[in-house]
């Protein structure tokens, strides 16, 4: 192969998607960047294409070759105007000729998705795929929150039969914030199940949860001193920590999480919208063990001190939850 194949003229073709060529026979992916040996083999080019693009990551390369032209700069365009014109999410960065081939590279734009439609989950994703056909009824998002607010949520349960599921957990992280709050239950008023029918676990840093929560079988207080940084963050001047000689510092919650919903039948998660919270959350994504959560509650109500990777909103936040296919509701609490 000749050596010109791996001097690019652009700076924005990686080299490791002209190496990639040499080693392709069909389609190559790799990390950000996927290939493809010869869109006029494939009976479906369009759908190929699409693919190539819906597998990328928002700012990664896709490369083709295609078809028999000559170097001229009127039969490259031609020859790129079939893959230009199928792709939605990207632009085309290079155009080259190659060994008697075309050679097509473009890059995936990166306004195009929200921060967590970035994550490519699995095809067989079931929180999702089983929700699908009710994303559509949930409620509206609004800004500030409204009068009677948990009676105008469109619950999950409404639609599936989750009481006839064998195993219920609702998972609730963060609830030492709101101890002193006026809710006057720590279950969600007008949800369609029993709370009785959940296993049920409180994850906080806060020991002081066990005591007011913990008060029946199938109950679990999880200790995550991690949280602790999200109030100490938030109320530097005023925050004590109530279990300052805790042990466990070495706590993995992602893979306790994983191993509690992985052979759960229905998952209810609520939690916080804080640095370590949302956090969390991103690490569910990449792991795709975001598919294990049937729905979402999420308490997101001032933005201003958080500094996560997220770096929206709370409405963006909501938005990119639900673009993304996750059951969320806003949740609010005083």
């Amino acid at each position: 192969m000749d050596q010109k194949w791996f001097e690019p003229r652009s700076k924005r073709v990686p080299k490791r998607v002209w190496l990639g060529f040499q080693k392709s026979m069909g389609v190559l992916v790799g990390g950000n960047h996927t290939s493809s040996r010869d869109l006029d083999k494939v009976s479906v080019p369009a759908l190929l294409v699409l693919e190539i693009e819906r597998v990328l990551r928002p700012g990664g390369i896709g490369a083709m070759l295609v078809g028999i032209s000559s170097s001229s700069p009127n039969s490259l365009i031609r020859s790129a105007t079939p893959v230009s014109s199928i792709l939605k999410t990207s632009r085309i960065v290079h155009v080259g000729h190659v060994n008697g081939f075309t050679l097509v590279v473009f890059e995936k734009r990166m306004e195009t998705v929200s921060y967590f439609e970035q994550f490519q989950l699995p095809a067989d994703c079931q929180s999702h795929t089983n929700n699908k056909p009710f994303m559509e009824f949930l409620e509206p998002l609004v800004e500030q929150k409204p009068m009677g607010f948990e009676k105008k949520i469109t619950y999950l349960p409404k639609f599936i039969n989750a009481a006839s599921k064998k195993r219920l957990v609702y998972i609730d992280v963060g609830a030492g914030e709101h101890l002193n709050s006026s809710a006057k239950s720590w279950f969600l008023p007008s949800y369609p199940v029993d709370r009785k029918a959940f296993n049920v676990y409180f994850v906080d840093h806060n020991t002081s949860v066990m005591l007011s929560y913990v008060k029946r079988p199938g109950i679990t207080f999880v200790y995550h001193p991690d949280l602790a940084g999200s109030m100490a963050k938030a109320n530097p001047d005023t925050y004590q920590d109530p279990n300052p000689y805790g042990e466990d510092d070495g706590f993995d919650f992602l893979l306790w999480f994983k191993e509690t919903v992985h052979f759960a039948d229905f998952v209810v998660l609520k939690m916080n919208a804080g640095e370590v919270e949302l956090k969390f959350l991103t690490e569910l994504f990449k792991s795709g063990t975001i598919c294990f959560v049937d729905e979402l509650f999420l308490r997101c109500s001032n933005r201003a001190d958080a500094k996560d990777a997220s770096g929206g909103s709370c409405m963006d936040i909501f938005k990119s939850l639900r673009s993304s296919g996750v059951f969320v509701h806003q949740w609010w609490e005083d």
